[in-house]
């Protein structure tokens, strides 16, 4: 539980700094003054001031945030003030300037994400050979019985292609006690196998089964060269399937009025670490990756209070040429934050109510 607790701790701290850090440097960069880089959400637990920017620690810790001279205060009034510090204000820099800035926390997370995976990548990943081989026989089994050996190809079953173990398992399963045809592949040969399959309950379900070990894939490694190519493809392609899950479940919660089912807070994910924790340091890695490219993508939607909400501000500005007004992009900022928190509190709580209740955060299919 405490292992849990503290990688938990470790994972969102990570998170949090690489993508605040991302705003930070940039605006260091542009010659932007940066007032506050704050770990958590206020109010302050404590803080250190170095140079002209406080470093502090708040009490929220569910988030980050780096506070920008002029990033918030009514922009025509702040660019009426004369002095050194008016040309180092947030909303007296060019529009491109401002949305490097924007988006630099998002493109921070998207980069540890690949780090991340490119490591993995070295180290051995399975990868799907697009053909199902048998590694064992069972003894006794209706596989032992015919001429089955180790290293056997299984193309077909019942004249049906089959690429993967699954395939293979939803042609088998369902045909119980039931005489089945096995394209098999032996070398350079390959021949037809009659076996008939056996029943087994197998967590709860009966079904077929032959007795064999199966794989579908082998654990390939990739060079320093050739992981950072692989882990940029796999962030992008993890990206897009959260973005289509996300766009299912608002889908199915503003248009069928269905209740979003795999939402969950602080306490789900804390729980899940714990599972992840379970199966060693690199699925600890992997989650950690997956839910940097989770916290950019929630951060680039367009929602007030969020990375997303303000970069769509900057495009207001840039397409129309206006500046939105100071005040209404500060109260749209405050309220966005104020339901954020609500729904955090919400998710929070049911999360907290389940947890108690034994029930799963997450429901498994």
């Amino acid at each position: 539980m405490i292992i849990t607790i503290i990688i938990f701790i470790l994972i969102l701290t990570v998170l949090v700094l690489i993508h605040e850090l991302g705003h930070f440097l940039v605006a260091k960069k542009f010659g932007i003054k940066v007032e506050e880089f704050g770990f958590g959400l206020p109010p302050r637990a404590f803080g250190i001031k170095i140079g002209e920017t406080i470093y502090s620690i708040n009490w929220l810790p569910i988030g980050g945030f780096v506070k920008l001279y002029g990033e918030d205060d009514p922009g025509i009034a702040l660019l009426k003030r004369k002095g050194p510090e008016t040309s180092r204000a947030f909303f007296n820099r060019p529009i491109w300037q401002r949305a490097a800035v924007v988006v630099a926390g998002v493109l921070m997370n998207f980069v540890l994400a690949v780090v991340i995976l490119s490591y993995i990548f070295t180290q051995g990943v399975p990868t799907a050979t697009g053909i199902v081989k048998i590694d064992e026989i069972v003894a006794d089994s209706p596989a032992a019985k015919v001429e089955l050996v180790k290293g056997d190809v299984i193309a077909k079953v019942n004249g049906e292609n089959v690429k993967t173990i699954r395939e293979l398992q939803s042609k088998i399963q369902p045909k119980i006690e039931e005489t089945i045809v096995l394209t098999i592949q032996q070398e350079n040969k390959t021949k037809e196998v009659a076996i008939t399959t056996k029943k087994e309950v197998i967590e709860g379900r009966t079904v077929g089964i032959i007795g064999v070990a199966l794989s579908d894939s082998v654990i390939k490694y990739y060079s320093i060269l050739e992981a950072p190519i692989a882990g940029t493809l796999e962030a992008i392609n993890l990206s897009w399937a959260t973005v289509s899950g996300l766009a299912v479940m608002l889908w199915s919660w503003l248009i069928l009025g269905q209740a979003p089912q795999g939402v969950a807070g602080p306490v789900g994910v804390a729980q899940l670490t714990g599972h992840v924790v379970r199966f060693g340091p690199m699925a600890v890695l992997s989650f950690a990756g997956l839910l940097s490219l989770n916290l950019a993508i929630f951060n680039i939607l367009p929602i007030p209070a969020l990375d997303g909400g303000r970069f769509f501000f900057i495009l207001i500005e840039a397409v129309t040429r206006r500046r939105v007004n100071a005040n209404f992009e500060r109260y749209a900022h405050t309220i966005g934050m104020m339901i954020l928190l609500a729904l955090i509190a919400l998710i929070t709580f049911r999360d907290i109510t389940r947890l108690l209740s034994g029930q799963p955060i997450i429901p498994t299919p």
